[in-house]
């Protein structure tokens, strides 16, 4: 592959560190930021839903330094965790915070890791198009409002009770292992470009009664073992002849991509602690329509 340049992989990597975690699709964005650039990377986008794409390589190996992020931005959380899992299976038992937690994550990981492997490749090829990515886009949006209009239906709460003082022990209090399992599975439909992992996860977690600082620190918390294997699972092919020409440019993408998902991270828990997906899924349905009528 020699279409991808160090600008076009900066770039993307860009794209990629803040779409990855805003509710906006990352993969989405992949394809139709070049496809409105046009050009160099028009061409981008055609190998992305070819096969064997080393662009699609080089877009999920950036998942690597995306979740390498959100590790480090949640350090001492994943820290707990980890413990808190080998304690549970040294104990026998799944008693305290970080204990059930771990068991969330791990619960609400196996439906996607499970349909990841059996149709990633699949769907990525296929609906990795400009015109399905848009229309997926406008989904997303219809999404993030209807999860927002639901939570603000929700009998019996209010909305100073869902945005109050947020911890781990409400994360656990709220989301039952079958609930883990229902938001894991919501991540399937970010296989589909267009649709936001972390959009969908924090919709689930919302419709379960967390606030929406809560959503969105759980669904972080989803994202990271996800978004790495999937990093990891395509580092064979980067070190294989589909990454030829190309792995200094994910060396440098990679890094940018660290980088923006580091500060998307900080900036998006920010903005959950007293606002809402709305903005988010205006964006969404804007740009989707606009991409609609710009590749019809």
């Amino acid at each position: 592959m020699n279409h991808l340049s160090f600008l076009q992989a900066i770039v993307i990597g860009l794209v990629q560190g803040i779409t990855e975690l805003f509710p906006i699709s990352s993969l989405g964005h992949s394809v139709l930021v070049p496809a409105w650039l046009g050009g160099s990377w028009q061409t981008l986008v055609t190998q992305e839903s070819s096969p064997e794409s080393p662009y699609l390589a080089f877009i999920v190996g950036l998942h690597v330094a995306t979740a390498l992020a959100l590790l480090i931005l949640f350090r001492r959380d994943w820290v707990a965790i980890v413990k808190g899992f080998f304690t549970s299976i040294q104990n026998r038992s799944v008693e305290t915070v970080h204990e059930r937690l771990a068991w969330l994550i791990i619960i609400a990981t196996i439906p996607v890791g499970i349909a990841g492997l059996v149709l990633e490749h699949l769907l990525r090829t296929v609906f990795a198009k400009p015109l399905a990515a848009s229309i997926f886009l406008m989904i997303n949006g219809v999404i993030l409002l209807a999860g927002e209009r639901l939570r603000r239906r929700a009998p019996g709460v209010s909305d100073a009770e869902l945005d109050a003082a947020d911890t781990d022990d409400d994360i656990v209090d709220n989301v039952r292992p079958k609930d883990a399992a229902w938001i894991g599975a919501l991540q399937i439909s970010a296989l589909f470009a267009g649709i936001s992992r972390s959009g969908v996860t924090m919709v689930g977690g919302l419709l379960r009664g967390l606030s929406h600082e809560e959503a969105v620190r759980f669904s972080f918390l989803l994202a990271t073992p996800v978004i790495f294997a999937a990093g990891v699972y395509k580092i064979p092919d980067l070190i294989g002849p589909l990454g030829n020409g190309i792995r200094g440019q994910v060396l440098v993408g990679s890094a940018t991509a660290f980088v923006a998902a580091f500060f998307s991270a900080k900036f998006l828990v920010r903005w959950f602690k007293t606002r809402t997906l709305t903005p988010f899924a205006i964006y969404c349905l804007v740009v989707g329509a606009a991409s609609v009528i710009r590749f019809s």
